[in-house]
């Protein structure tokens, strides 16, 4: 057996050989990067002709609300006038922004007035009850990061030069605070027979979903809160259905009842809308779960890079549980790499990961795929095709996609990963 370790005073701590790479392709990144070396640090500190203007002149005073630096510039990409995407190539970490959380909605954004909004739950339930916001401030509150995805969140029309947002900007990830369904519904006294939730919302569509009732006494909420704010109005204000790991369209905005019944509704938007039709020529309905996903957000369109050591970074996600690993090629999928892993790594949530690469300065691809804990490994969209059939639509796609790094370094989206 031969030890990967470098180093052998017991008295010191072990360096992995991977700790050690990256820690030489750090110093090597900063060797080359620009970085100036300040030969007598004491001496800058203290010679006045050195100081910025922003240290000779008072700064602003406090304010009620905090902005952004006038030199950022992030805001969301609408598209079609009914959505608009998260600009995940220009984040940090998991958690977004609550202005930057993607939106998707079917009848423009309501405007409710948080006192007069009721939630009713009614049906197979012994007795029907109302509950206001406020009623829903009195329970026990429960407090989980998870991220929401629509199910068309991705776009195989994509041209080569679109950036992350433009293939799957339709995901986005929340602290989110609200009261555990099943507690509702051991108000209301849900009967034995009832096995759906029709969930119902308040805008001009009144769209509405069947829910397993399995999934209401799992892990659902009903939410008011989101990063540690009332929830914004296109994000479903005052209260919205929140079913971690499950289709967007499921996770009902601004909502007003739940009807609890013994069939599913089969309305509009479980029939006509969100099903794919299949290579035999069934129609495959209710496939709530997303699938196992990932990209790199970085580099990648419209990044021009220099030859040298870069970090790949990207997100993982699935609505099977955790990410569990994440590899990346940087030769078009021939061999593949594990990257590295950045906690928290929670259930049902994004996953940063990153991978630190020298690039040589020819032309090359570098893609990612990710495996959940159920085992799960991201297709390819030939593999989907595979299975369900060219004609099955544009929801649940999460293939493996990739960005072609040109001798130029300029990159470009791979449309077929």
């Amino acid at each position: 057996m031969t030890d990967d370790r470098l180093g052998g005073d017991s008295a010191q701590p072990s360096l992995s050989r991977r700790k050690l790479l990256t820690v030489a392709a750090v110093a090597t990144t900063l060797a080359s990067s620009g970085s100036k070396v300040v030969a007598n640090a004491t001496a800058y500190g203290r010679n006045d002709d050195l100081l910025t203007d922003s240290a000779r002149t008072q700064g602003s005073p406090p304010s009620p609300l905090g902005m952004r630096s006038t030199e950022t510039t992030l805001a969301r990409k609408p598209a079609l006038n009914i959505a608009s995407m998260t600009p995940l190539e220009d984040l940090h970490g998991t958690l977004t922004p609550a202005d930057l959380h993607f939106e998707r909605h079917h009848a423009g954004i309501p405007d409710i007035n948080k006192a007069e909004h009721k939630l009713l739950i009614h049906g197979l339930a012994e007795r029907a009850l109302s509950f206001s916001v406020q009623d829903l401030l009195r329970f026990p509150a429960v407090t989980r990061t998870c991220f929401i995805e629509c199910s068309g969140n991705y776009f195989p029309r994509a041209g080569e030069l679109s950036a992350p947002h433009m293939i799957c900007g339709l995901t986005s990830q929340s602290e989110w605070t609200g009261v555990p369904v099943s507690s509702l519904l051991r108000e209301v006294g849900m009967r034995d027979n009832a096995r759906w939730l029709i969930a119902e919302g308040a805008d001009a569509a009144l769209l509405n979903r069947s829910i397993p009732v399995s999934k209401a006494l799992d892990d659902a909420l009903i939410v008011y809160a989101q990063n540690g704010e009332p929830l914004r109005p296109s994000q479903g204000y005052p209260i919205r259905l929140l079913l971690p790991g499950w289709e967007g369209n499921t996770n009902v905005k601004w909502l007003r009842r739940i009807e609890l019944s013994d069939v599913p509704a089969m309305s509009r938007q479980e029939t006509s809308k969100y099903t794919e039709t299949m290579r035999d020529g069934t129609i495959r309905h209710f496939s709530f779960e997303q699938g196992v996903r990932s990209i790199i957000t970085s580099p990648a369109y419209p990044n021009t890079i220099e030859p040298g050591w870069h970090e790949i970074r990207g997100l993982a996600w699935s609505g099977g549980g955790k990410i569990t690993a994440v590899e990346v090629s940087t030769d078009g999928g021939k061999q593949w790499q594990q990257a590295q892993l950045q906690g928290p790594i929670l259930t049902k949530a994004h996953t940063r990961f990153g991978l630190q690469w020298h690039w040589d300065g020819t032309t090359t691809e570098i893609m990612s795929r990710a495996v959940d804990e159920t085992g799960a490994i991201q297709p390819t969209l030939k593999q989907i095709y595979a299975d369900r059939g060219l004609g099955s639509g544009f929801y649940h796609l999460n293939p493996i996609t990739g960005w072609i790094v040109r001798g130029d370094g300029e990159l470009r989206f791979n449309p077929t990963g």
